[in-house]
């Protein structure tokens, strides 16, 4: 008697099962540490966006000025020169109505300094060790440049990805826009948080994820161009959008007058207020000085007077002399990190940036969750994921903490202390068999808020006894963040008290 049956033999997989197992594994692992790059991306770009008022708040006695006059600022740079080395770019930046302050950073590729600069020009050197720390995190996981910032722009593209194949993996997603189910099922609620979150703040979703990966990505996109436009010549790429340097001449010169430069590019461009002053190779005869001016209604700087080392005009660039695209590249740092319209466009970026975090989060925590309805729980990567989520945050504030604590000594080692942290924190969530995620998820939401309302009081104190006493953005994030996650827990406590007593 025949039989259609095929033998079990011959439809067993060519890998052992034990092999399926190791492979799905890994497969997990590689999806789950991809998820953890993008949201770190992700977290410290919320955080980024606040990096003019943590400068701020690192150096509470660091001078900030409202206005610079152009003799100030002459005499800024005139003071700087004698500090720094020959071959140095240095860059000035004025105050604006987005961003109070004036900083001069004098650098090179083996020196680099950072001053506060005072409505008078003095200058008072800073040390704001975590804002740098954070920025070259975000910008390339401060690892090396080609790698990092390659990595970031993956994550900028994975991230549109995610957003686009979101959007279209849900048909009703649009109607369903406001409709939210909290207090029932835990997978359902955050499966709702999360497609709500997505929706209502999409366009800065993609936007966010498209200048992250333009930004990230930028040398690959040069070499493509290069390749397709110029055989290959990477350099005649770069001299579409930077100026050819100029003859190379060490030969040391007077500096032009400065201030007199600075109101001549006023009046190159009427309508326009100085931003910025670059200075490169400043004493040398193959020097060249740029005054950046911007215009209110525009996001980045679009007005550019350079002159020689004699005061002469090389080049004069202004909004109508440039192609839309270069108006666009201009404004891509700017739109990305949010930098341009002062304090209510940084509150507004930085609550759209911690719903994309949301986002993120809640897109792993519900498949974990389905993988567990269907009986295929993963509760070791539950506790991890829990530790990445909660646990950064928490690391965050502890670097913070240190560099409060120990601003001189620390420096450069903030980023081993942080790779160290990350590391002890990941192998000890594998390690705690006895507690789930949702329990560790708890207990760091505990540790954060703590460390927070802590930070804020140390912060205040040691302000008010040097004699500067002054509320920031900074404190009321971390007086924020505190009663935030610390209202569920007394809340509960509230209730519970409440209801006991009736």
């Amino acid at each position: 008697m025949s039989s259609n049956r095929t033998s079990p033999k011959n439809n067993r997989w060519p890998l052992s099962p034990a092999t399926v197992r190791a492979v799905l594994s890994g497969h997990s692992i590689l999806g789950l540490a991809f998820a953890a790059i993008i949201y770190l991306v992700c977290l410290t770009g919320t955080l980024a966006v606040f990096v003019p008022d943590i400068e701020q708040w690192e150096q509470p006695a660091a001078p900030v000025a409202k206005e610079l006059s152009d003799k100030a600022a002459a005499r800024a740079v005139q003071t700087a020169l004698p500090q720094v080395p020959q071959d140095i770019t240095i860059y000035l930046s004025l105050p604006t109505e987005a961003r109070q302050g004036a900083t001069l950073h004098a650098y090179n590729t083996t020196f680099d300094r950072e001053w506060a600069v005072n409505a008078q020009g003095a200058l008072t050197e800073m040390t704001a060790v975590w804002s740098e720390f954070l920025i070259h995190l975000h910008i390339n996981l401060h690892l090396p440049r080609s790698w990092g910032d390659f990595i970031v722009g993956m994550s900028g593209v994975a991230l549109l990805s995610s957003l686009l194949s979101g959007i279209l993996a849900h048909p009703r997603i649009i109607r369903d826009a406001f409709h939210l189910r909290l207090g029932g099922s835990r997978r359902l609620q955050e499966a709702d948080i999360h497609n709500r979150l997505g929706v209502w703040a999409l366009p800065f979703h993609f936007t966010l994820a498209l200048t992250g990966a333009l930004l990230g990505l930028s040398t690959i996109i040069v070499a493509v161009l290069s390749l397709l436009l110029y055989q290959g010549d990477m350099n005649k790429v770069y001299d579409l959008f930077l100026d050819t340097p100029l003859p190379e001449n060490t030969q040391q010169v007077e500096m032009p007058d400065l201030e007199t430069l600075i109101a001549e590019a006023r009046q190159h461009a009427p309508g326009a207020t100085p931003q910025a002053i670059m200075i490169e190779h400043p004493g040398r005869a193959d020097m060249r000085i740029s005054v950046s001016s911007g215009r209110d209604n525009m996001i980045a700087m679009q007005d550019q007077t350079k002159f020689d080392a004699k005061g002469a005009v090389l080049k004069d660039e202004h909004p109508d002399s440039l192609v839309t695209g270069m108006r666009i590249l201009n404004g891509i740092g700017q739109l990305h990190f949010g930098w341009f319209g002062g304090v209510p466009v940084r509150i507004v970026y930085g609550l759209l940036g911690l719903a994309l975090c949301l986002v993120t989060s809640t897109g792993v925590t519900i498949w974990m969750a389905r993988r567990r309805d269907k009986g295929r729980a993963v509760p070791h990567w539950e506790r991890i994921w829990a530790m990445i989520a909660w646990g950064q945050p928490v690391i965050f504030l502890a670097t913070l903490w240190a560099a409060f604590l120990f601003p001189a000594r620390l420096g450069e080692k903030l980023p081993l202390l942080w790779f160290i942290l990350t590391a002890l924190s990941i192998l000890l969530a594998a390690m705690l068999r006895r507690f789930s995620g949702s329990i560790l998820a708890r207990g760091l939401r505990v540790t954060l808020a703590i460390l927070s309302a802590a930070l804020l009081i140390a912060h205040a104190v040691a302000t008010f006894s040097q004699g500067q006493p002054s509320v920031t953005l900074v404190d009321a994030i971390l007086l924020g963040t505190a009663i935030v996650l610390f209202w569920p827990f007394l809340r509960q406590k509230f209730f519970n008290s409440e209801s006991a007593a009736a």
